[in-house]
């Protein structure tokens, strides 16, 4: 492998690392047109729910519905790539605050995604969380 590969693999992975943090703050800031707009336009998130989320669309109402609800505070970290040309995959792992109903909340959990090249850099494809636990914090996670 070439420095330019090099290079390029290197550009590629950070530009994938920022699409994960980028969504955090998104959802930090409670901006659901900015999360949406992370993702291709047939794009698929699995939230852990009965039934997907299919498009943007459909992505920013639930968003839009989520965020005036709730507040959530994700921090994602331990981001494992990779790369296969201009479609990666990879799983973030994520450490979650959220206010719930009126009750401070804690959880753990992970995306495993599907990213994809577009000409305007990299997006998701499709993000799929599996939560650990998301749990009440005076509860704890102990036992869980």
């Amino acid at each position: 492998m070439g420095m330019q590969e090099d290079i390029r693999r290197l550009m590629d992975l950070e530009a994938i690392r920022d699409l994960a943090r980028r969504y955090a703050h998104c959802v930090w800031i409670k901006d659901p047109a900015g999360a949406a707009a992370l993702f291709v336009e047939d794009c698929v998130m699995d939230t852990g729910g009965p039934d997907p989320i299919h498009g943007r669309e459909a992505l920013i109402a639930v968003y839009r519905n989520a965020f005036g609800q709730s507040d959530f505070q994700p921090f994602v970290h331990n981001h494992v790539i990779e790369l296969a040309d201009d479609r990666a995959t990879g799983v973030c792992y994520l450490d979650l605050r959220a206010a719930i109903d009126g009750q401070s909340m804690i959880g753990a959990g992970y995306y495993h995604d599907v990213y994809i090249r577009r000409p305007d850099g990299w997006k998701f494809k499709s993000r799929r969380l599996t939560l650990a636990y998301l749990v009440p914090l005076a509860e704890g996670w102990v036992g869980r």
